[in-house]
């Protein structure tokens, strides 16, 4: 995801809670967008559903801290420190912290990303 892309919504309002979600039902494809929604978000870290619509992806970038990655409709192809990942519906991986990794667009897919802050690693 670029900064050029205007397209982009993201709803940082947390799901109800004490209440059952299907997961993949709570976002929608937009045209030309990556889509995201937050499920919960605090100091220590945060959960959040994205969906790609058919040729979107992320741009290369780090994070302090590892990433768990969850494929939950379609596939994507998730690159860490140039090492290509294709992962489908129910498959997850962790991206370590400090490495570069970008998700190469692969047709529309939805994911959740799991962000755990555990202090300096």
């Amino acid at each position: 995801m670029s900064t050029e892309e205007i397209n982009n919504k993201v709803d940082i309002s947390e799901l109800e809670k004490s209440k059952a979600h299907i997961i993949v039902e709570i976002i929608e494809y937009m045209p030309n967008s990556v889509v995201i929604k937050t499920i919960i978000k605090k100091s220590t870290g945060n959960i959040s559903v994205m969906s790609f619509d058919s040729g979107e992806g992320l741009t290369e970038k780090t994070s302090p801290f590892d990433t768990f990655a969850q494929i939950i409709e379609g596939k994507a192809e998730i690159v860490i420190d140039n090492i290509s990942h294709l992962l489908t519906s129910g498959e997850g991986i962790i991206i370590p912290a400090h490495l570069p990794n970008f998700i190469r667009p692969n047709g529309r897919f939805k994911m959740i990303l799991t962000i755990i802050k555990s202090g300096y690693e």
